[in-house]
Formats: structure tokens, C-alpha cells, sequence
């Protein structure tokens, strides 16, 4: 392997060991400091891909590996996560045994098998090369993460709707369809600094901003969902 196509590939490998201390760190009730590994896998993942660009250093094995590592970090993480955060409401259910409880303790891992299926759709997709079909892995993931951060630092409220039952079980179901939903997705690979053509992902940047400003963690489910409108709005725009 070539020295410039080792760079890419070590920033995959660092995407993958914060996935797996997220893990760690999640299966350990956690969960705040596990959404902080899962935002450096980001920023490895986002430089990973970088990297490869700016060196011309593509190759199948750093797509494989860069895969596998989203696989833990933007799969099996955030199913873990949703795990904890589901044991909350339904802990005394859960406790109860029985069918039910059983269905209902793993069925947030419906997140990571509907991510698993998401990233192998991705791989062979020649339609994903310079936006998304569905909801990415990353994305849906920070969602998950936020859930905790929110709940320790945000108002009252807002736990309690997140902890509510029939929110959770709804939620699950939406973020695994939206993995593999067959709606376009704008991605934020630009061409050039330009204004033109790249107005949408502008507009959204600054209306992130301001959210983040006045919400702080509560905005990124905002900002998340706000993104998916944007993106059907826009593809419905193109079809009529």
C-alpha cells in the first residue's frame, strides 16, 4: 500500500476506535460521553474522505474499510444507544419478562439492521456518488446520539417527550425507513465556494447555525429533520 493511501485509512481506523468505545462507553450507561466519541468518529470520517480527495488516494480497500468502521461507529452505536435510552420508560415492562418485553428490548436494534442494509445499499448505488438515497448513517446517528445530551441539559420537557414511550417506538421506525427510503438528499460535496448552485446547503448551514445558537443540543433533532424536509421539498420540486 502506498504512503499517500495510508493517510485515509488511518483516519478510518480512528473512526472505528471511537465507534468502539462508544460502545464501551454506552453499554456502561454512559451515553453523554459516548455521543462525544461518536461526534470525533465524524470528524474522522468526514476527513477520511477528504484526505482520499485531496491525495487522490481512492481505492476498494479503503471503501471496504471505510464501511466496516461506519458499521460500529454509525451502526451498532447508535442501536446501542437507543438500547439504554429505551430501558428508561419501559424498564418495569421490560423487567416483566415475557414475549413482549423481549420484542420490545431489542427492538431498538432495528436502527443498526436498517443501517447494516443502508451501507451495503450505499456501496453499490452509482446513483449516491455526489448525493445521498435516504438518510446517511452518520446523520441518523448524531439524531440518536443527541437524545442524551438533550435529556441531561435540556428542560424538562423536553425529556419528557423524549422518554415517552410511543415517541421512542415511533422514532425507531422512522429513522430505520428513512435509512432506506428512496428519497434524494442533498450532501454537502461542493464544487466550488460559489453562491450559485449551492444556495440550498448555504441557506441550510445558516439556519443550523441559528438553531444551534438557540438550542444548543435540543436544536440537532431540529436541524436533522428540517434537512429531510429540505431534501424531499427539493426532490418533489424536480419530479413536478
Amino acid at each position: 500500500m502506498q504512503l499517500k493511501n495510508l493517510i485515509p485509512s488511518l483516519l478510518t481506523c480512528l473512526n472505528l476506535l471511537c465507534g468502539c468505545i462508544a460502545v464501551v462507553l454506552a453499554f456502561h450507561n454512559n451515553l453523554v460521553w459516548a455521543a462525544y466519541f461518536v461526534f470525533a468518529a465524524g470528524v474522522f470520517d468526514l476527513f477520511d474522505g477528504l484526505a482520499a480527495r485531496a491525495l487522490q488516494a481512492y481505492s476498494e480497500f479503503g471503501k471496504q474499510l471505510d464501511s466496516l468502521a461506519d458499521m460500529v461507529s454509525f451502526g451498532l452505536v447508535p442501536g446501542v444507544v437507543m438500547f439504554k435510552i429505551f430501558q428508561w420508560p419501559f424498564n418495569g415492562l421490560l423487567e416483566g419478562g415475557g414475549v413482549l418485553a423481549t420484542l420490545l428490548m431489542y427492538y431498538p436494534f432495528l436502527i443498526t439492521v436498517f443501517s447494516a442494509l443502508r451501507l451495503a445499499k450505499f456501496n453499490i448505488d452509482a446513483r449516491q456518488t455526489e448525493s445521498f438515497i435516504g438518510l446517511n448513517t452518520p446523520t441518523n446517528t448524531i439524531l440518536v446520539v443527541s437524545l442524551p445530551l438533550i435529556i441531561q441539559s435540556g428542560p424538562a420537557a423536553f425529556s419528557d417527550i423524549i422518554l415517552n414511550p410511543y415517541t421512542l417506538i415511533v422514532l425507531i421506525a422512522l429513522q430505520s425507513w428513512l435509512l432506506v427510503a428512496e428519497i434524494p438528499m442533498f450532501s454537502f460535496k461542493m464544487k466550488s465556494l460559489k453562491w450559485k448552485g449551492n444556495e440550498v446547503r448555504y441557506i441550510f448551514l445558516a439556519s443550523s447555525i441559528l438553531l444551534l445558537v438557540f438550542f444548543l443540543f435540543a436544536a440537532i433533532p431540529l436541524i436533522i429533520f428540517f434537512y429531510v424536509l429540505l431534501s424531499f421539498l427539493i426532490s418533489k420540486r424536480k419530479t413536478t
